[in-house]
């Protein structure tokens, strides 16, 4: 599947012929300057938790599209009020079957309120399940065990982990959770956008090749095939 970073913790992922976007914040972001957001496509907008660094540019990109926003109970309910009601309520351990493969909503260890300061639910990761391949989408979390139980559960190809420490797992609890969901390829999310979270590219990548893995961090507008 093809799979474009556009920064911070935003991923477009192309897959069983639709456009899936992952936390839009790409305006706000200096790093993203070179993405143009009035050119991506969206056919579903998937938010893991309320912080305004994971939806700035949803509204705006779900008017634009028409894009279905995937969302916590509370998310899609907010937005609902905003008068974009092309949205599906999710939960904590729930899945559902979409035209482009299953969603299922994960447990993550995170806060979660919205830009008004309103509540923003549970907050939450993504497993993917389609013919084209399976992958996690962590948005913003700490290391949990309840990660095994997604490898236990589903054949992953590859994760989306937060990495950048000090509000979310940094490099090394990143690597013992790709080993806990079961790959060997994750793609860093959540890492340099803001200085408190700026890594060190070489020692993260060292932290995971030791371990047999791949960290991929890439310039935001990098594509890929995973």
């Amino acid at each position: 599947m093809k799979v474009t970073y556009l920064g911070h913790s935003c991923l477009q992922v192309s897959i069983g012929g639709k456009e899936l976007i992952f936390d839009p914040f790409i305006r706000p972001n200096p790093l993203a300057a070179g993405v143009d957001v009035d050119g991506i496509p969206a056919d579903y907008i998937l938010i893991s938790h309320g912080h305004e660094d994971h939806l700035a540019d949803a509204e705006t990109l779900a008017r634009r599209t028409g894009a279905m926003i995937l969302s916590n109970y509370e998310i899609i309910t907010w937005y609902g009020a905003k008068g974009l009601n092309h949205g599906h309520p999710m939960n904590s351990g729930g899945g559902y079957d979409f035209d482009f493969g299953r969603v299922t909503f994960v447990p993550a260890i995170h806060s979660s309120s919205l830009p008004d300061g309103s509540y923003g639910g549970n907050p939450g990761g993504f497993v993917i399940e389609s013919k084209e391949g399976n992958f996690y989408f962590s948005g913003d979390t700490a290391l949990t065990l309840d990660m095994k139980l997604i490898g236990e559960k589903c054949h992953l190809d590859w994760a989306a982990l937060c990495v950048g420490d000090n509000f979310t797992m940094g490099p090394k609890d990143a690597a013992k959770a790709a080993g806990f969901v079961g790959v060997r390829r994750v793609l860093g999310i959540h890492y340099d956008t803001f200085p408190p979270i700026v890594i060190d590219h070489p020692a993260a990548r060292q932290i995971f090749q030791s371990q047999g893995m791949d960290l991929i961090l890439v310039p935001p507008g990098t594509s890929m095939d995973l």
